[in-house]
């Protein structure tokens, strides 16, 4: 029987993928909101592009307009598209002990069934993109999303009880049924329970809580982990929480990693209300990090933060405001395909 196992994010890669943002919520309702979308897209995209190969999934009715703003170095893959949250309706790819590229092909269900959500389209990207990859597809009965999953490598990940356990995700699953079946598809043993996600990632058009804009494992010693120091934004006792279960979950298993703290910007809220700016929710690829920036003056000391724990990577910002006004990061609409023997 085949081990998978889901390496750390830093590792060599392949290969980039992105969903190019082609209807609803997220490309806008005006002309001046889809442009704005397709232009953080595209520089998430073309940035990635300077370092590695990119594949940009795109509705066949979108080919024109994302080729206007995508670099001919980016590859095109056309394939109907419901929306562009590469990191939840893509698989999520894993290596066997021999190299070989696999791709896990979690049941995607609107991030548990939302009201808004449309996935009769992107419920298939996974087995798409896998068959594109070249890898061979692990078909999984449970549902779950990339961004809910983050993973050291070594066998660690980081979940939160209300996205895995969620009763419009996995009715009736246990800790135990989660662990289980992510310990047969991308090998981890042992897992990080988060109480929740931020206040806005329930909002919504949330995720009801994804791991990736909560912790990052930058190595198996070191775990980023978002803080909210104004008491006056509910995320500041979310972030307490969360880092308490994480000193205990270290504590308990005698892991040893450092965990450090990677503070909000400054900026407390929008249009819409409390944000969820996180610095967390960053790509690694090949020779750089993308990483996200909000026009905040907590930037600069966030991008040496990364700059620190990623060294010898370009540490690249991207304004992600217009990301996270509609649900999401640079790490929500990207997935790294590691490099394998099948490349």
């Amino acid at each position: 029987m085949t081990t998978w196992k889901m390496p750390i994010e830093g590792n060599e890669q392949e290969r980039l993928w992105l969903a190019w943002p082609s209807s609803g919520y997220t490309l806008g309702e005006t002309e001046t909101e889809a442009d704005e979308a397709r232009a953080t897209w595209a520089a998430v995209a073309n940035a990635a592009s300077d370092f590695q190969h990119v594949t940009v999934v795109v509705d066949p009715s979108d080919t024109a307009i994302a080729k206007k703003h995508l670099s001919s170095q980016i590859t095109l893959l056309a394939a109907p598209l419901n929306d562009a949250w590469m990191r939840d309706i893509g698989p999520s790819f894993v290596l066997d002990e021999n190299g070989k590229l696999g791709a896990v092909n979690f049941v995607f269900n609107g991030w548990g069934a939302q009201d808004w959500a449309e996935w009769d389209k992107d419920q298939h990207i996974g087995r798409i993109v896998a068959e594109a990859a070249g890898a061979e597809l692990i078909n999984s009965e449970m549902v779950n999303e990339g961004g809910g999953i983050q993973v050291d490598g070594t066998g660690r990940v980081v979940l939160t009880e209300t996205v895995q356990l969620d009763p419009h995700r996995n009715p009736g699953f246990t800790k135990a049924q989660v662990e289980a079946e992510l310990a047969h598809t991308i090998g981890t043993t042992s897992a990080l329970w988060l109480p929740r996600g931020l206040h806005r990632d329930h909002d919504t058009f949330g995720t009801r809580g994804h791991s990736d804009i909560l912790a990052a494992f930058t190595t198996p010693e070191v775990l980023l982990m978002h803080r909210q120091d104004s008491t006056s934004h509910p995320d500041h006792v979310i972030a307490q929480a969360n880092r308490l279960a994480a000193e205990k979950y270290r504590d308990d298993t005698s892991a040893g990693f450092e965990i450090i703290d990677l503070p909000a910007p400054s900026t407390l809220k929008d249009a819409e209300g409390w944000v969820d700016y996180s610095y967390i929710n960053h790509v690694v690829i090949n020779g750089a990090v993308l990483a996200c920036s909000f026009g905040d003056p907590a930037d600069d000391k966030a991008l040496g933060v990364l700059q620190d724990v990623y060294p010898g990577r370009e540490i690249i910002g991207i304004d992600a405001r217009p990301l996270f006004e509609r649900g999401g990061g640079i790490h929500c609409i990207t997935q790294q395909q590691p490099k394998s023997t099948n490349a």
